[in-house]
């Protein structure tokens, strides 16, 4: 039991201190200029987006030291955001249903990627991580639906950070991999959360998608068919009902 928390503690710590340095560095030498990173918050503030991939790149070399194929779902869950903060950023289409239907009209939006890309992420770690094929299936779209959902609740500063936070904790208590992927997520949020609430930065797709991936990696890694069926039905319904829980994110923290 000691060890276990010493491992996760390590583990989190490491994360935090590594996004942080990312977050740093990238402020610094604002690769490809400093108007590319910077977007308009809900309050008007300038915010920039350098939290998004330094979250990204720790939660995918943290959870690849866990189990490689887990970390190459997160970069790629991490890469499919930062495309649509880059070519999305000009689109006020949300859901799914406004992209899908972009689709059947022959237009492949930056969120049609994402939607894609993310579900054969999740799809790809289920593969590593469950043998049966109905296994598979859940936890794809547990790390899919994860993935989503912290990105659903990204809609006022520190809400994605802080959920990612709630939500990895329970992990923590389990044995096994998937605590440790937890707890990977879990540092890097907490790194960028002080900066996120103060209105100085922001995740992004690209922070948030990556980091859900994560979580619901730990899911996948943690939990048997029973758990996945619940966490999967969960997440769905979260996706279902999308703007009620967007709203209630706003809503929240004051």
């Amino acid at each position: 039991m000691i060890d276990r928390v010493r491992r996760n503690g390590s583990a989190l710590v490491l994360a935090a201190a590594l996004a942080r340095t990312g977050l740093t560095a990238l402020r610094a030498l604002s690769p490809g200029g400093r108007e590319r990173w910077e977007r308009q918050n809900h309050a008007g503030r300038t915010v920039d987006l350098y939290a998004g991939p330094a979250c990204a790149a720790v939660a995918a070399a943290g959870t690849a030291r866990v189990r490689p194929a887990v970390g190459l779902a997160v970069l790629a869950a991490g890469t499919c955001g930062a495309y649509d903060d880059v070519a999305g950023a000009g689109d006020d289409r949300r859901g799914f249903r406004a992209h899908l239907a972009a689709l059947r009209d022959g237009e492949v939006t930056s969120g049609t990627v994402k939607l894609f890309g993310i579900s054969a992420a999740g799809l790809a770690v289920g593969a590593a991580l469950k043998e049966r094929p109905l296994d598979r299936v859940l936890a794809g779209v547990v790390v899919a639906g994860a993935a989503h959902f912290v990105n659903l609740v990204d809609v006022r500063p520190g809400r994605a950070a802080a959920a990612v936070l709630a939500l990895g904790a329970p992990g923590l208590l389990r044995a096994g991999p998937g605590a440790e992927t937890a707890a990977v997520a879990m540092g890097a949020a907490a790194a960028v959360l002080p900066d996120d609430l103060a209105e100085r930065t922001m995740l992004g797709d690209t922070g948030a998608h990556a980091l859900g991936a994560a979580l619901g990696a730990a899911v996948v890694a943690g939990n048997g068919r029973t758990g996945l069926a619940a966490h999967a039905v969960a997440l769905v319904a979260a996706a279902a009902l999308g703007e009620r829980v967007s709203e209630a994110a706003r809503r929240s923290l004051g």
